[in-house]
């Protein structure tokens, strides 16, 4: 039975929520959550809270969202919540030397990574876009390098064929929140022992950028496949076509070699020549329609055989 404990939550995406919700329905008393401030969606351009700030909000839990953590002020504030301890999921800014050090059992980070590979923003999307076999959480007590701190538990899971960021990070937000769970619950006792992580095998997940999702024609067809799996769904894996960028949303590879140039429409399932291999788009999205299966789309969007798409500019 988990005794409960005086939290503070730091998160901001859906990830998050899962583990919140966990930590909540677990009898812990959340006594602050913080998260980063509202930023401008949609067209209107208004500001919108993050999915942690709605959550907390539902269940009226305090709410702070500095733009800083860096301010004295702030620290101050902080420290006087008196928590025994902090779990941090994908919060987004830098925790300094005194918010460590500041809960009697420290800084949580639950870590969507077998640490030490793919420390850092997008450790989910890295795993995929390299062809991991499998990938896990890390319970990690923090420290004040970038998810550099001893393991406290881990637990892999292996990676599914076809399986995309949003499919991945659902299960992994669900073994996280088992995880910290009892993370918590057995440091409270003193019957978990802190771990530092091995030197050999680190990997730096940077951040996501919207160009990423480009498809080159260059790149072999498997790796394609990939981006289509990582990017989604944020930012979606697209490609240039005469008159519009297209978004795909799923595909399927062919190891036949294929006729230069690469970007070139091979036959009307719309097989693309690739740099090795042939990438075939399974379900294609134009801007503001709903997405279509290969067959549907190209009856209302003409890309015909002999047709070459034009590859991203390199910088």
């Amino acid at each position: 039975m988990t005794r409960p404990l005086d939290l503070v939550f730091m998160g901001t995406p859906d990830f998050a929520t899962t583990i919140l919700s966990a930590l909540l329905e677990a009898g812990h008393r959340i006594r602050v959550v913080y998260t980063q401030p509202p930023r401008p969606a949609g067209r209107g351009h208004r500001l919108h809270p993050s999915p942690v700030q709605e959550l907390a909000e539902r269940h009226g839990l305090p709410v702070h969202c500095p733009p800083s953590l860096r301010d004295p002020a702030t620290q101050e504030e902080f420290a006087a919540i008196r928590a025994d301890a902090v779990v941090v999921v994908a919060y987004g800014l830098i925790l300094p030397k005194l918010v460590l050090n500041a809960p009697r059992l420290g800084c949580i980070n639950v870590h969507a990574s077998l640490l030490p590979r793919w420390r850092g923003a997008a450790p989910i999307q890295r795993a995929i876009l390299a062809g991991d076999a499998e990938t896990g959480i890390t319970i990690m007590q923090m420290d004040e390098g970038l998810d550099t701190g001893p393991v406290l538990l881990r637990q892999a899971i292996p990676i599914r064929p076809k399986e995309t960021a949003g499919q991945l990070g659902g299960r992994l937000a669900a073994l996280g929140a088992r995880l910290i769970v009892e993370a918590l619950d057995r440091l409270a006792r003193g019957m978990l022992q802190a771990r530092p992580q091995p030197c050999e095998g680190a990997t730096y997940a940077a951040k996501l950028r919207r160009e990423e999702a480009r498809l080159d024609w260059r790149r072999s067809a498997i790796e394609l496949e990939r981006q289509v799996r990582a990017f989604d769904p944020w930012p979606g894996a697209c490609f240039e076509s005469p008159g519009e960028r297209l978004r795909v949303l799923a595909a399927e590879t062919d190891s036949q070699a294929a006729p230069p140039p690469p970007g070139t429409v091979l036959d009307e399932r719309l097989s693309i020549a690739c740099g090795e291999g042939v990438f075939r788009p399974l379900l294609v999205q134009r801007a503001g329609r709903a997405p279509l299966d290969a067959s549907a789309f190209l009856r209302g969007f003409a890309l015909p055989p002999g047709t070459v798409l034009p590859c991203p500019a390199t910088n």
